[in-house]
């Protein structure tokens, strides 16, 4: 008796307690989204750059399910579960149906399963067997005690594949239709409502007719359950049906590679798109120069190229680009140049400059430049200028702007590496990790490795007037940062650095007049090239942007005989004159505690009576000299020649200018030059072009004129002495 008693109550209990188990609860994390949805990087506009896929392995866009045609929720029940509204998660009817069916085919030929009991399914993903069907089971009714039916549709639509590694009806619409699934027509809905049950064998791009036979099945259906009226049946079913190309949307590569490298692993599940710092127009813009520079560098065995592109305002990462084919697998085009650990070459010198400059030193100093032999822990070292030859004294000014190495190292001779390399470090250069003793006095030359983003970084710290701010590849912040502006420079250091490097009359010495860094408006450059030329570098910013541009070989093999200025060079310009096409070109700032004065050329100090010339400098106040030049003139030099000549020394007999197309013409200028005696004084020359007069100078031999298209003659004409002196006549033509 005793045994039939508890035989009773576990009979009466074990009904009891499952008819409670269906009202346990989900968690959050089972019926949550994130897992499901893919992560969109964008740029800053919204264009998506990538769609990292989902934990499940695809694209996925959740969508509320108001947000989603009626056709298209009204096709699905048709095609999986005409019941869906009045059955408790199973059917049991439907389920005898299929029963019967297999039993007569001997094999299965019939599902039973409620769109409740597929997204049970699709939640759990378990192997098919009769333990995971009686689950199956129990958590669909579950499911219909938690949630209403319009949620578990939502759940549904959002979950299920709709192949090609796409999930959710949302996906599906942009993918197949390109179009969001709100406008999709009852066509379209019911072409895609078809695809879960075999997204496989129903695929769009191979099997479209087998697709379309089974929407055609789908809106019959439609018809019979009063979803809709014969001339919609028969309308949609005659509308043709144009699938969208399979596009893989895999822009700018390197840069989403990068910034998923700066994403936390948890973000993905709580954002399913980010904006980045990115500007894809000038991405793709900056693409093409890259691709076409690289071409015109093909003999001089160059393979590759990486740029970046900074907002000076916030150092926002506006382009990078890190080799010029991400699929070139034979150049090793995933390599991430932008990133990547190389020897800069001279770009670090503007730092041991500034380092100078805020110890008391001025652009006028004059400083050595002869052969030299520097002691180090590591023997010997004789420092060479590129050119191979030396230059002897030249001011600050002149040995920063054209680049000569002799006068950089010894100036880091006396200041002491571990200044510069604690420099380097605040201006954001981590890549160094050897000690300062380690790079010795070379580091000024680039003996250590560091990246191109660290070089832009630092150098728009200098556009910034020495603030230095830590790079963004996010639009909005996704974490914590605890990134303070560091002051690197002063606003005075910061403001001569860029002032010289934006002198193209001191460059012309070492780069000549016309160099690809002569831009038409204020822009301070500087380029690099490591030993053996394994490394072209040119780096430079303007008051709005800062470019870097990297040009060589990922596998270390040399240019051939190429330097920064003509390797980088052209492809910097370019960028920046895309870059500068709407910001009217406007001049650094000046900051206070600057002052001008004029002073001898020769050496540095005040200009007097007996200096061959003046130049105006620009130091921070209370560095200026004090002190008149005494230079004099030898007894034997004469006074004069004879017969002195005049010459125009730009442009030279049959030189050929065009005009660019894309730049302003106010910006394309000739700087006509002119090699006039000292004793002949500025305001008794005169130019003349095509016989006309153009200008009566004042103040120096030089002229700026607008391009014109036309032929030109021009000469140059002086009083002296009671006498007119004139230039040989020089011919050119400007090309439209």
């Amino acid at each position: 008796m005793k045994i039939k008693g508890k035989l009773k109550v576990a009979l009466l209990l074990i009904p009891l307690l499952f008819l409670s188990s269906l009202y346990l609860p989900f968690s959050h994390k089972e019926l949550s989204p994130f897992p499901v949805i893919s992560l969109q990087i964008l740029d800053h506009n919204g264009t998506i750059l990538r769609e990292v896929f989902s934990d499940k392995g695809g694209r996925c866009r959740w969508v509320e399910l108001k947000d989603v045609s009626p056709y298209v929720w009204q096709a699905v029940i048709a095609a999986e579960d005409r019941y869906f509204f009045y059955h408790p998660g199973i059917n049991l009817f439907s389920i005898i149906r299929a029963g019967i069916q297999n039993l007569r085919r001997r094999k299965i030929v019939s599902g039973a399963s409620t769109i409740t009991q597929q997204l049970v399914r699709n939640l759990n993903n378990h192997p098919r067997n009769i333990f995971s069907k009686l689950y199956e089971t129990w958590s669909a009714l579950r499911l219909e005690k938690n949630l209403s039916k319009e949620e578990i549709l939502a759940q549904y639509l959002n979950r299920v594949c709709f192949g090609n590694m796409t999930y959710g009806i949302e996906s599906a619409s942009q993918l197949y239709f390109d179009k969001p699934c709100c406008d999709l027509s009852l066509a379209e809905g019911a072409f895609l409502a078809g695809l879960p049950r075999s997204p496989s064998r129903l695929n769009p791009y191979r099997a479209y007719n087998k697709a379309k036979k089974r929407q055609t099945a789908i809106l019959k259906q439609m018809f019979q359950l009063r979803y809709i009226g014969h001339e919609k049946l028969k309308r949609a079913v005659c509308e043709p049906i144009r699938i969208c190309s399979e596009e893989d949307k895999f822009r700018a590569p390197h840069f989403c590679e990068y910034l998923l490298t700066q994403l936390p692993p948890h973000i993905k599940y709580q954002k399913a798109s980010i904006f980045t710092s990115l500007d894809y127009s000038i991405q793709k813009k900056t693409e093409s120069l890259v691709k076409n520079h690289l071409d015109s560098l093909k003999t001089k065995n160059i393979s590759n190229a990486a740029v970046i592109v900074m907002d000076n305002r916030d150092a926002r990462i506006l382009c990078m680009i890190g080799s010029k084919d991400f699929f070139d697998h034979s150049h090793n085009g995933q390599v991430n140049g932008s990133i990547a650990l190389r020897q800069p070459g001279s770009t670090l010198k503007p730092f041991t400059y500034g380092l100078s400059l805020e110890r008391g030193m001025t652009a006028a100093d004059i400083l050595e430049d002869r052969e030299v032999q520097f002691l180090t822990p590591n023997g010997r070292y004789n420092p060479s200028n590129y050119d191979k030859k030396f230059h002897g004294p030249v001011r600050m000014r002149t040995a920063l702007a054209c680049s000569y190495n002799i006068p950089a190292v010894s100036l880091l001779q006396r200041l002491g590496p571990d200044l510069l390399y604690q420099k380097l470090k605040e201006a954001g250069f981590k890549s160094l990790k050897k000690s300062p003793g380690f790079y010795g006095i070379g580091l000024t030359l680039g003996n250590g490795e560091v990246s191109l983003l660290e070089l832009v970084q630092a150098y728009s710290a200098l556009a910034r007037g020495g603030l230095f701010i830590k790079s963004k590849s996010f639009l909005h912040p996704i974490k914590k940062h605890n990134d303070i502006p560091i002051r690197i420079f002063s606003r005075q250091t910061a403001y001569i650095l860029s002032h010289i490097l934006s002198d193209n009359d001191a460059r012309i010495p070492a780069f000549g007049y016309n160099s690809p860094l002569n831009l038409p408006f204020p822009c301070a450059a500087k380029t690099g090239t490591s030993k053996d030329f394994r490394d072209n570098w040119t780096i430079g910013f303007t008051t709005a942007h800062t470019v870097g541009v990297w040009v060589g070989n990922f596998d270390g093999k040399p240019m051939h005989n190429i330097s920064g200025i003509s390797g980088c060079g052209p492809l910097f310009r370019d960028i920046m004159l895309l870059l500068e096409k709407e910001n009217q070109g406007r001049p650094f700032q000046e900051p206070d505690n600057l002052v001008r004065v004029k002073i001898c050329p020769k050496s540095g100090k005040l200009a007097s009576l007996s200096c061959p010339g003046e130049m105006e400098e620009i130091f921070i106040k209370g560095t200026e000299p004090h002190e008149l030049c005494s230079h004099k003139i030898p007894l034997n030099a004469p006074l004069l020649p004879n017969n002195p000549e005049i010459t125009i020394s730009f442009p030279a007999s049959g030189d050929i200018f065009k005009i660019d197309p894309i730049l302003k013409i106010k910006y394309q200028t000739l700087n006509f030059k002119a090699s006039v005696p000292e004793k002949i004084k500025p305001e008794n020359l005169e130019w003349w072009l095509n016989g006309n007069i153009i200008y009566k100078l004042s103040s120096s031999s030089s002229l700026n004129w607008n391009l014109k298209p036309g032929s030109y003659t021009i000469s140059i004409t002086a009083r002296w002495q009671d006498r007119k002196l004139k230039s040989r006549p020089v011919k050119f033509l400007v090309l439209q």
